[in-house]
């Protein structure tokens, strides 16, 4: 596990540059991975509803956001008001493309002075993802393949991993997909409070899902944090985003999904998900389903 976590940002960097999407689908390219969703990935993922089973994703939005109500003497409904943080380490969240910014510059190489403005971002924006996401949804149950209750903190998930849950799963990830990892993340939360440090993606798997051509990553896990790169202290969000153009799902709700997949004996299923249309927002909270 902790042994392949790369600390040399000159390697990450070549890591960042081996990735790179820049300019694949133009210069004025705003959906990233998203390109690999086509009308036919959307079909084939339609089909894989047999079930009629549908399971929300998001984490429940706790009362600690901000929150009023309004209810007037002799009013005929209530209404109210919903502050939320579009980021974090709590809510389940789509971020736009613009979210993150390595050196001075973002997702197709936009430098970030032509994007991020005092009005809200103006390249990249979450209003790109307002058509929604439609396709395969494929979970790797990394914790189960190898038989772990959890990763412990601040530990990384390898290839090998991924390819064990994998086979574990009966599945092959590929162009288009959504792919969800577990690596028993919210358990451990659940036994032992919030870590210090937390699981997550090797550099080494930004790789192996470049090559296997993902669209949609989420999970309840990101990068190893804190990670030990002066450069890179966020690799998945500065490698992902970044060059990639990875689109990050971030912090779904995959217990009762796994759950889900155990009692079905089955690892795919139809993903759609679609963000609030924030003008010039750099991401927002989202409901994602499964439907099997």
């Amino acid at each position: 596990m902790l042994e392949k976590l790369v600390r040399d940002d000159d390697a990450l960097q070549a890591i960042f540059e081996k990735v790179s999407n820049t300019h694949r689908w133009g210069s004025d390219d705003v959906l990233g991975t998203l390109n690999f969703i086509d009308a036919a990935k959307r079909v084939e993922a339609a089909r894989l509803v047999t079930e009629g089973l549908s399971v929300s994703l998001s984490r429940p939005f706790k009362p600690d956001v901000q929150h009023m109500v309004f209810v007037g003497s002799g009013e005929a409904s209530a209404y109210d008001y919903f502050g939320v943080a579009c980021h974090g380490l709590v809510n389940t969240h789509l971020d736009a493309l613009a979210h993150s910014q390595f050196e001075g510059r973002m997702y197709n190489g936009v430098p970030i002075t032509e994007s991020f403005k005092r009005d809200g971002v103006h390249y990249g924006a979450i209003t790109a993802q307002g058509d929604g996401i439609f396709t395969r949804g494929v979970l790797l149950d990394v914790a189960g393949a190898l038989g772990l209750e959890w990763f412990p903190p601040g530990s990384g998930i390898t290839v090998a991993d991924l390819e064990a849950a994998e086979q574990m799963a009966g599945v092959t990830v590929g162009r288009g997909d959504a792919l969800f990892v577990r690596c028993g993340f919210l358990d451990y939360v659940a036994g032992h409070g919030i870590p210090s440090a937390r699981p997550g993606l090797l550099p080494e798997t930004y790789e192996w899902m470049h090559e296997r051509e993902i669209a949609v990553y989420g999970g309840d896990c990101t990068e190893p944090i804190p990670y030990p790169s002066d450069r890179f202290t966020y690799p998945l969000h500065a490698i992902g985003l970044v060059s990639m153009g990875l689109i990050l799902l971030d912090h779904p709700e995959v217990e009762r999904l796994a759950d889900t997949c155990r009692e079905l004996g089955r690892y795919e299923f139809l993903l759609t998900v679609a963000p609030l249309l924030l003008e010039k927002g750099t991401g927002s909270p989202v409901n994602p389903v499964a439907t099997f």
